[in-house]
């Protein structure tokens, strides 16, 4: 935690602060995507199906010539070691908004909340497709190929949902970021870095016998769609800010255009 910490507070001081942000809300479009958002969130909870019961093997020539030569079973010691990999990823799209905003929200209540809006119809979306397919798509894991104690857990491999959440943060940092600063010399590492440590999550979901080949794609293509169009539906294609807060000093100021 204090590396990363100590990384946020290099990466504000290295860039030029407070200037002002490329992306912004607009009340109407924001309220349809939000309501797609929350939709999409909560559709794998109307539409669970019931499976059935798992067979007692599996065989793995069944499986087809992408995958079958990476398949392996139970190894839950690699996949462990990216958990808080996995959890951190989460908070690493705020670099871009401290490096425009800082570390007061009180300066730029409009970036944050930008960005906040942005990243929850990302993360929303994410996780409502990959859960709605997990639900419906009936696959078993790898590893349940090399027990004879098979579970209706191990039939929901389709697409990686590990995969999916660090490919989204780590696709969404580096749009925001390379949107916000083109000429920083940060871009491609961060690009590069944000990338390879996803990628290397999905390695671990694959080594652990948790996921197939194609599963990893899958999601790791599902995550970085949605981390890059959320941020390019809210470019600013003008200098107006539809939805503006200040903060007077009896309270806030909310100012709408439309």
């Amino acid at each position: 935690m204090k590396r990363l910490v100590f990384l946020l507070c290099f990466f504000a001081i290295a860039i030029n602060l407070y200037s002002e942000s490329v992306y912004t809300l607009d009340l109407k479009k924001d309220l349809f995507i939000s309501a797609l958002a929350i939709g999409a969130f909560v559709s794998p909870q109307l539409i669970k199906e019931k499976r059935d019961d798992p067979p007692s093997s599996l065989d793995r020539s069944d499986v087809n010539f992408f995958d079958r030569g990476l398949m392996y079973s139970n190894n839950n010691a690699f996949d462990r070691a990216f958990s808080f990999t996995k959890l951190g990823y989460l908070t690493i799209p705020i670099i871009t908004p401290i490096a425009v905003a800082g570390w007061d929200i009180r300066k730029d209540f409009d970036t944050w909340l930008t960005y906040g809006v942005m990243y929850m119809q990302t993360f929303y979306f994410t996780y409502g497709l990959v859960h709605v397919m997990k639900d419906t798509i009936y696959r078993y894991r790898p590893r349940a190929y090399f027990s004879d104690n098979i579970t209706l857990g191990d039939s929901s491999s389709f697409p990686s949902g590990s995969t999916a959440i660090v490919f989204m943060p780590a696709t969404f940092l580096s749009v925001t970021f390379a949107a916000e600063f083109p000429d920083s010399p940060w871009k491609i590492p961060i690009i590069i870095g944000s990338h390879t440590l996803a990628a290397a999550v999905g390695a671990a979901r694959i080594s652990s016998g948790y996921h197939f080949l194609s599963d990893v794609l899958a999601g790791a293509a599902i995550g970085s769609f949605f981390g890059w169009v959320i941020p390019t539906l809210h470019r600013r294609t003008n200098n107006t800010n539809n939805l503006s807060f200040y903060f007077t000093g009896n309270g806030a100021l909310v100012s709408l255009r439309f």
